[in-house]
């Protein structure tokens, strides 16, 4: 279950690692079916352990080997829960029109899913909008979230071009953001009223499609001979002026 992305989707649950993790995930409005700990955890991480206790419909003590076989890390915490999945599908009704919001289209790395979510509810950003790419309950991008996945408006859609423009339809300034000299300097675009910008797939970008339902394609200008950046750090550059 931990590594099966087509498992949590159809058993509509996901894995939790970590002390600190799973008393996040105790503070929000998600379920937590499951805790398992260990006894070395109980002690040493009492007061997470017990705020996941009391929000886990059942809880389990088990020991250091079956710990090892949980985790997803080499040096495991010995604290996991199993949580349902939280309503994250396509409602446009979680949009506010003139609200900010990033777009991540096709992202595969999960690292560069949690560090984008963790960027944009640590700056104010009201939501993300994702469109395939990594399962947003990976191990990896819950790690790298730190729990902003939890906390944060995150909304997915099967049709991300579609979505767009009806939010276009609907006002908002859409911003496609690409590796060209000749977009407009993200930094000199009007971020009044509300905003989209779209960060595409680490290889391949944003989609023609996609690119053609923004309203403005935008470039982070650069000095040095690079020609792009990692996703994760285009998206919080692109975050960043938006909330500036």
């Amino acid at each position: 279950m931990r590594e099966s992305s087509s498992f949590r989707k159809n058993e509509g649950v996901f894995f939790v690692e970590g002390a600190r993790l799973c008393a996040d995930a105790a503070l929000t409005d998600l379920t937590i079916n499951e805790l398992y700990v260990t006894d070395k955890a109980i002690e040493k991480y009492s007061d997470y352990v017990r705020l996941v206790e009391e929000k886990a419909k059942r809880c389990f003590v088990v020991s250091e080997d079956v710990a090892e076989k949980l985790s997803d890390t080499k040096s495991n915490q010995g604290v996991f829960c199993l949580c349902k999945m939280l309503d994250k599908n396509t409602n446009i009704g979680k949009i506010k029109y003139n609200r900010k919001y990033i777009a991540l289209e096709s992202i595969s790395n999960p690292s560069n899913f949690g560090a984008v979510v963790r960027t944009a509810e640590a700056v104010g950003l009201d939501g993300v909008i994702v469109s395939g790419g990594c399962d947003i309950y990976n191990p990896k991008s819950q790690r790298a979230a730190m729990g902003s996945l939890f906390r944060l408006n995150v909304i997915t859609t099967d049709d991300l071009p579609a979505l767009l423009k009806q939010l276009a339809e609907n006002g908002m300034t859409i911003l496609a953001g690409v590796p060209d000299r000749n977009a407009e300097k993200i930094t000199e675009v009007d971020m009044s009223g509300g905003v989209v910008a779209i960060v595409g797939n680490e290889g391949d970008g944003i989609t023609e499609e996609t690119q053609n339902a923004a309203t403005k394609l935008v470039t982070i200008p650069m000095k040095g001979r690079a020609e792009s950046l990692n996703a994760a750090a285009a998206a919080s550059i692109m975050i960043w002026e938006m909330m500036r």
